[in-house]
Order: structure tokens, then sequence, then C-alpha cells
């Protein structure tokens, strides 16, 4: 395991997992805060879902939610560097 990469002891949906990683104790704890919220948001929507098919939804909004923010991230990329173009 590379030097910078940490443990991190985290409980989602009621299951401990153990995240190998760089990001902070912060940054952890709030990542398994948000899933922990958005499963909950999913179960209470459709509360006849299995925690497998919770998490694969969760994980497809997820996967779409950054497919858009980068989509949006590139756009603005590409409007910086028309502009710096044309100046």
């Amino acid at each position: 395991m590379a030097e910078n990469k940490r443990r991190f002891k985290v409980v989602i949906g009621g299951k401990s997992y153990i995240i190998i990683g760089d990001a902070t104790d912060a940054h952890m704890q709030t990542v398994a805060k948000l899933v922990n919220n958005q499963l909950g948001q999913i179960k209470d929507v459709a509360a006849d879902l299995s925690d497998e098919q919770a998490a694969v939804l969760l994980a497809i909004n997820t996967v779409s939610g950054q497919l858009k923010l980068q989509a949006q991230i590139d756009a603005l990329k590409d409007r910086l560097n028309n502009r710096s173009k044309n100046d």
C-alpha cells in the first residue's frame, strides 16, 4: 500500500466498511453521511427495494450526476479556451 493511503472505517446502510484512500477523515465521514442520506431517501421513496437494489440505484444516480457535472466542466473549459483564442 502506498504511503499516502489511509484506512477509513465507515458505516453505510448499517454495515461497516474499510475504505482505503488518500482523503481526510472529515472527507470520508462526509461521504459516508451523504451516501447514508441518499440511501435513506431512496428507501423512503421505494421501500420495497432490497439494500442491493437501493445501492445500485444510488450508484446509477451518482454516476449520472458525475457525467452531467463533467459535461458542464468541459463546456466551461471550451468557453474559456475560445475566449483565450479570441483575445
